[in-house]
């Protein structure tokens, strides 16, 4: 299982990379980081609604409430051409850190 904090500070580029995809709603979200995670990342409905309320809140995703395939109404959510930016933004981030976890893991052999 991986730890609250990491999950945390995770949350955001997980979301806006799902959403690169096209619209989703949360528990579709919720599910989909479940199976990508091989249920690593167990979300919950609290600890998503409002990683997805301050995404908005920030513009880097939009809502909207649709009529589902089981004729229920959800909220759906979209990137927005802001979000795309961010996502950028967090990915080099993400793989500079990365980047630095690998080169500490798995050091180069000593010349001798």
């Amino acid at each position: 299982m991986i730890s609250k904090a990491l999950v945390a500070a995770s949350s955001k580029p997980v979301i806006l990379s799902i959403l690169l995809s096209g619209e989703s709603y949360g528990y579709q979200i919720i599910q989909k980081v479940k199976g990508l995670s091989g249920g690593a990342m167990d979300w919950s409905d609290g600890m998503l609604y409002p990683v997805l309320h301050r995404l908005e809140k920030e513009g880097f995703i939009r809502s909207r409430w649709k009529v589902s395939e089981e004729s229920r109404m959800r909220k759906y959510y979209v990137l927005t051409a802001l979000g795309r930016s961010e996502l950028e933004s967090e990915k080099s981030q993400w793989e500079s850190v990365h980047g630095v976890l690998s080169r500490l893991w798995n050091p180069a052999p000593a010349n001798e």
